[in-house]
Formats: C-alpha cells, structure tokens, sequence
C-alpha cells in the first residue's frame, strides 16, 4: 500500500530532527571526550552525573513528547488555532516540574548517590558536575516543547540551525572551561556541566527570536489565550501521563545499568561511558526517525487516512535499518581510530571493543523495534506504549542483575541487555499493531 509520505518527505522532517538530537547528545559525547583526557574518575564521574539528570529531564520530555503528539492530531485535523495554547501551557506546566526537580535533586542527589557508589572519588565528582548541570534544566524544559511544536507541525527546518548554534557554544565553552584556555578559569568537570548549561541557554534565546519573527502567531493560536482553561493541561496530561511514567522508568533502569557497572571498578565504568557515547550518537537516526514516526503517524490519523498507517511505519523502519547498517559496518571495519576520540589510553581502546561488537547488534534490532514502539504513541495509546516498556524493562533489569551480580560476567555479556531490550521491543510492538484496536483513537 503507497503512503502520503514519501522517502524524501520523510528525510525532510527527520534530517533536522536529527541535527537537534545530535547535538543534545554530542553535549553528552564532547565532554566525555574532553573529559577522557582529564581522567577516570572524571569520565566515569560524567556518565553517573549525567544520566541520573537525564533521569530526572526525561520527566520533561516525555510530556513534551504527549505535547507533540496533540499538536500533531491538532495539526493534521487542521485546527491550527489549538496549538498554541497546547505549547504556552505545556511549557507553563514544565516550569513548575523543574523548578520542583532542581530543588529536589540539589537536596537529595547527594544522600542518594552515596548510598549507591562504592568509589568514594566517583561519587565526590558525580555531585560537582550534577551541582552545575541540573540549572539547565529551565532551559531544557523550554527547548523540549519549541522541539515539540515545530515537529508536531511538520517545520522542522529551525532544528538545524539551533542545533548547528548549540553545538558552538557546547564546543567553546569546553574547550575553555574545562581546561582553563583563554583566560576562563580551570574547573574541570564543573566546567563541562557549565558549558552544557550555556549551550541549553543559547537555544532557548534561538527558539524565542525564531518563534516571533518567522512563526503567524495568530493562526497558530498564540494570541487570547485563556489562562483559566486548565482543560488543556488536562489533555495533555491524559497523553503524557503515561509518557513521562515511561521515560522515567527507561532512564532509571539505565542509571540502575551503570550503578551495576560501577561495582565492577572505575576503569569499568569509564569504558561504559565511552560504549554508552558510542551508542546514543550511532542510534541518534533511529531515535529521530522515531520521533518523526510518532508524529507522522498522528498526523496521518488526524487526516482521516488510518489505512495507510502500517506501511508508513515499515517505510520509515526500512530507512532506519538501512542506515544503521551502513555504520554497523563502519564501526566494525574501524573501531580504534573512532575510539581514540574519547581516550588515547590503548589499554581502554582494547577493552571497549568488545561491547562495542555488542552495540553493533543493539543498532540493527532497534532500527525496526523503536520505529514500531515509538508509532505506537503517536497512535494516542501511551497506556499501551508504557505496559510494553515496563514487561520489557522488567526482563532487562534481571538480565542486568544477572549478568552483574550473580555471574559477574565481562562488560559484554552486561551489554547484551541492550539487545534483549531492543528485540522484546519489536516483537511486543508487532503483536500491538496485529492484535490492539488502534485505528480510531481520539485524543
């Protein structure tokens, strides 16, 4: 069956889409890159101290995602003059969650990390780089719903440009914080949180000039907003909701992931962190083409054309598949000069590969299993979306266990919970769209 959407309309909305989160993720990789020729305890300290205040933004982000997903129906009914005020509340609605977040990871990220690290020199290092990274949250509540109105209405051109501005500011901020060039002070890790909070802040600055001088404010709602109408939380609450449980539990099991890892000793951990950078900006086109999925699909059903749902969906997994497929094979033919990026430690270079082998196989599964799970949200059904993620989640977290802990196993056994969570994902997402009632959900 043909789809309204054809290959090259689909690279149009995913291209800048993946710019952005390329570049939210090269925030992530350029320090740990920096940071590996700071030290092991700082690299390791990184990836603690940046995925538990991922756990916390994912929060955020998963009511964007609900967000996006209304703006998107909105978009394909053609009731333009909804979305607005879909945005002006949401981001409202997410200044008090970070506001409640920063407080709450400022008094209790120490007591909780304590319990769970051994190194002593880990965890010290973990709280100074959380300390300076968590005040990008404002920021980043605010980029994650512009993201989610420009994707939710198909204009995704603005991406690149905020990303190409982002990935500026990250680099310079780097290069002089943390090491101390061109008079900036030496801070070391701090100074690579620091340089990701000015980063956040420079786009949030980008977006707002965008959005006045390129954007019909009025046909898209913005203007005579009624304040009072908290129906619109309501709604995207009942979206999100389940979005937010989700990404929350997908995150903490992963922070779960590297608390593991970091009783195996911090060499250990400081090669998870290189695996882990390797992973989240060679899946970054999965994740896009996601993303662009999930919006499609809610577009296409917003439009009446239910039918065509299906084929759209294996269009945009066959485009995944054949672009991870392409870097599979780079990444094997080539690993050690890509890993000298992060570290010119050659014991460090040898040991990581063999995971990263295993992240190799991660890439193929999850180009068809994310494209599936993800469309399934844009169908409006997150309540099926998160009973998926935890009966997966709960199978990767014994794994994680059991791999860890009981058979203290090499590092590559314990990242094989990444291929057992991509392969569950798709086979449970296939069963869904054969089986579940879909077609004619309202939001």
């Amino acid at each position: 069956m043909k789809t309204t959407y054809t290959y090259a309309q689909i690279v149009k909305v995913a291209y800048p889409i993946f710019l952005m989160m390329l570049v939210q993720n090269l925030i992530q990789v350029i320090d740990t890159a920096f940071l590996g020729h700071v030290g092991e305890i700082e690299l390791g300290a990184s990836a603690i101290g940046g995925i538990y205040y991922i756990a916390m933004f994912t929060v955020a982000f998963g009511f964007s995602t609900g967000a996006q997903i209304l703006m998107g129906r909105r978009n394909g009914e053609k009731k333009f003059n909804q979305i607005g005020e879909i945005f002006l509340f949401g981001t409202a609605f997410l200044w008090i969650i970070a506001l409640f977040i920063f407080f709450f990871t400022r008094w209790s990220s120490e007591r909780v990390l304590a319990k769970m690290l051994h190194s002593p020199h880990v965890l010290t290092a973990s709280i100074e780089f959380l300390n300076w990274r968590i005040g990008g949250l404002f920021f980043a509540c605010i980029n994650v719903m512009f993201r989610a109105f420009f994707v939710g209405i198909i204009r995704t051109k603005v991406l690149t440009f905020n990303a190409i501005c982002m990935a500026l500011t990250n680099v310079f901020f780097d290069y002089t914080l943390i090491f101390g060039n061109w008079g900036f002070p030496k801070m070391g890790i701090s100074g690579a949180a620091l340089a990701s909070v000015f980063a956040e802040a420079v786009s949030t600055c980008f977006f707002i000039v965008y959005l006045l001088l390129s954007v019909d404010l009025k046909k898209f709602g913005f203007t005579g907003i009624v304040w009072r109408n908290f129906r619109v939380i309501r709604n995207i609450l009942n979206v999100s909701t389940s979005l937010m449980i989700q990404n929350f539990l997908s995150l903490s099991t992963w922070f779960l992931f590297f608390l593991m890892i970091e009783r195996m000793g911090e060499a250990t951990l400081a090669i998870s962190n290189i695996i882990r950078s390797f992973y989240m900006i060679f899946a970054i086109h999965i994740f896009a083409l996601s993303s662009t999925s999930s919006t499609l699909v809610s577009n296409t059903i917003g439009s009446g054309k239910s039918n065509e749902v299906i084929a759209l969906i294996w269009k945009i997994a066959r485009l995944a598949l054949a672009i991870s497929l392409i870097l599979v094979i780079i990444l094997f033919l080539f690993p050690e000069p890509i890993l000298r990026i992060y570290t010119s430690d050659p014991e460090l270079i040898q040991a990581s590969i063999p995971s990263l082998h295993v992240i190799l196989a991660v890439l193929l599964t999850l180009s068809v299993g994310n494209i599936f799970f993800q469309s399934i949200s844009g169908t409006g059904n997150t309540r099926s979306a998160l009973m998926i993620e935890c009966s997966t989640l709960f199978i990767y977290i014994f794994w994680i266990w059991f791999a860890t802990i009981h058979l203290q196993a090499p590092l590559a056994v314990c990242w094989i919970a990444e291929w057992i969570y991509a392969f569950l994902l798709a086979l449970l997402s296939f069963i869904y769209f054969r089986y579940a009632k879909w077609q004619n959900k309202k939001i």
